[in-house]
């Protein structure tokens, strides 16, 4: 058999000039190569190129996050003006000569505007951005305040001045600012940080600024803007504090109206959706089952239909340029986000829990927005004549400073120790497989602060106060205590509970609740008060009132009111926990 090297060789074929004879390479080929890997270079600098513009993108709606949060405790910080009321209501006796009654009425105009008002602009801040909302607000601050200013500079209605109802007026003004103010902030927060784990503490720290405002707005009331006359001597001089209120209030409005901002809100409303597809509630909703719901262009979850609400939502792509698909596609996603909107407010509206929390909120606030409002003439109580009036130690700012503070130590604590502690899904759902985390329901901790109001109810309703004037400090303290933890813990609950997409107008219909609680409660007091007043002889052209008489009923009402609401709370805790919703 002859080897393969002969037969090489017969064929003039030898190994040693293989190279010699081997075609050379075409150069096609070779441009083929080299094309490849230019392409290969061009799609990794492709790659590179939208990674870093994918970062660029991510950190550019990080800084404007962060920004929006920094205006948003701006806002706060400034628009619990409201708060202060108890440093000037008094004056509002001594010098206008409002009676009690009266002078309730100035403060439950403005919490009757506050919250009565808040489901329409919870509304309109969810649908339209808080933008517009934060720049009505400056424009309300400012024209409430200055008419404040202008009625409190005419002097008492006997002596030519603005009848009461022109100052009742203008404090509607200041409670609509204060709202507008609040929630366009609160709602920015809730909604750019409302599903990272820490959205408790990013609800309750502009929640907290919110406290804090009365706190510093009183003392520079009192110890900067107070009046220089003899007679009249470290009274704040309230003339010069609405004007000075009403300039930096609009400023803080102006300065939100361009800060903030909800970053990514597209992808609250998808994820709402996917929830609702994979909730079923979709199946009832033909709106929804269109391709309204997604991008016509993939093709998915869509349904061909003559209906004119498909026909705007599957436009012929052929039959129109991109100029004109992209306000299409813009008024469709607005269609789409409207529908969820209202939706989400519909199941809100019929949930059976939601209505227990509201009527908890509504025995439980009231009594707070009544102790504040009037904690300056609760203060006066303590000292008839011939005293001159309270010491700087217990006078109404230091009181409405004490609030503030505690009130806000309250918002920061529940919010951050709610985030530890509070329960997960997994903790919630798989009661098998136990976790090792420690966990206490949010409602834990609303209860626990009921029961510290309560508390500093029940010590100024023995009567124990009147005798030792010096421990209105601890009641102060109770109270700011309990109400801050209220009022932060009840809107965590909400998004928690219901999501943040709606956040705005689902937080506006339970703090509805506080308007009518306030008024509820201020005028049980004015009642007592003023009766006290006259059974006790002390009635005259100021209508001032001594001794427990003058509030003691009013606060055992109270604390029974603020049992009541414990009692309504861990029955929609025992509702949520049936439902295996960790909150």
């Amino acid at each position: 058999m002859p080897s393969r090297s002969s037969s090489r060789s017969a064929n003039g074929i030898d190994k040693l000039d293989f190279d010699d004879n081997r075609q050379p390479p075409s150069t096609t080929n070779s441009s083929d190569a080299g094309g490849l890997l230019r392409d290969d270079e061009s799609l990794l600098s492709n790659i590179v190129d939208g990674v870093i513009e994918r970062d660029r993108r991510k950190l550019r709606r990080q800084i404007v996050r962060y920004l929006s949060f920094v205006s948003a405790i701006l806002s706060c910080l400034c628009a619990g003006s409201i708060t202060a009321f108890s440093l000037y209501g008094p004056l509002f006796q001594s010098r206008l000569h409002f009676t009690q009654g009266q002078v309730n009425a100035v403060s439950t105009a403005a919490e009757l505007a506050m919250y009565l008002l808040v489901p329409i602009f919870g509304y309109l801040c969810d649908r339209f951005s808080p933008r517009p909302l934060s720049l009505a607000s400056g424009v309300f601050f400012a024209l409430g305040y200055l008419l404040a200013a202008i009625a409190y500079h005419s002097g008492p209605a006997k002596e030519g001045g603005f009848p009461p109802a022109v100052m009742v007026v203008s404090f509607v003004a200041v409670g609509c600012g204060t709202i507008c103010m609040y929630l366009s902030a609160v709602t920015t927060c809730a909604k750019n940080f409302g599903r990272g784990k820490h959205k408790g503490l990013a609800l309750a720290m502009p929640i907290a600024a919110f406290g804090l405002s009365g706190l510093w707005q009183s003392q520079i009331g009192s110890r900067l803007l107070y009046d220089r006359s003899p007679e009249r001597y470290g009274e704040v001089d309230v003339y010069r504090y609405f004007i000075f209120l009403a300039i930096l209030l609009f400023v803080v409005g102006l300065i939100g109206a361009f800060a903030l901002t909800v970053v990514n809100e597209e992808e609250l409303i998808d994820e709402a959706v996917s929830e609702l597809e994979r909730s079923r509630l979709l199946e009832d909703s033909r709106f929804l089952q269109r391709s309204v719901l997604h991008d016509s262009s993939n093709g998915y979850g869509t349904l061909e239909s003559s209906d004119t609400i498909a026909n705007s939502a599957e436009p012929d792509d052929g039959d129109m340029d991109s100029g004109t698909r992209k306000p299409r596609r813009r008024s469709v996603d607005a269609l789409r986000k409207t529908w969820l909107l209202n939706n989400d407010t519909r199941i809100f509206l019929f949930d059976h829990t939601m209505w227990i929390l509201a009527a908890g909120f509504f025995l439980v606030s009231g009594p707070g927005e009544a102790f504040i409002n009037n904690l300056g003439t609760i203060v006066n109580t303590f000292y008839p004549p011939p005293a001159s009036g309270p010491p700087s130690s217990n006078s109404p700012a230091t009181h409405v400073s004490i609030v503030a503070l505690t009130s806000t130590l309250a918002r920061l604590l529940t919010g951050t120790l709610s985030d530890l502690f509070a329960p997960t899904a997994k903790t919630i759902v798989f009661d098998d497989q136990p976790s090792q985390r420690f966990s206490c329901s949010r409602l834990v901790f609303l209860l626990t602060s009921t029961l510290l109001l309560s508390l500093g109810q029940l010590l100024l309703a023995s009567g124990l106060i009147q005798s030792h004037p010096s421990l209105f400090t601890l009641v102060s303290a109770l109270i700011g205590l309990g109400y801050g933890a209220i009022f932060s813990l009840t809107p965590i609950i909400v998004s928690v509970v219901w999501g943040v997409h709606n956040f705005g107008t689902n937080w506006g219909i339970v703090a509805v609740v506080p308007a009518a609680g306030a008024a509820l409660w201020g005028g049980i007091y004015a009642a007592v008060y003023d009766s006290a007043a006259g059974n006790a002889g002390q009635g005259g052209a100021d209508r001032l009132c001594y001794g427990a008489g003058c509030y003691a009923p009013t606060f055992w009402g109270m604390a029974v009111s603020s049992w009541f609401a414990v009692g309504l709370w861990a029955l929609a805790l025992r509702g949520w926990k049936r439902r295996g919703v960790p909150v």
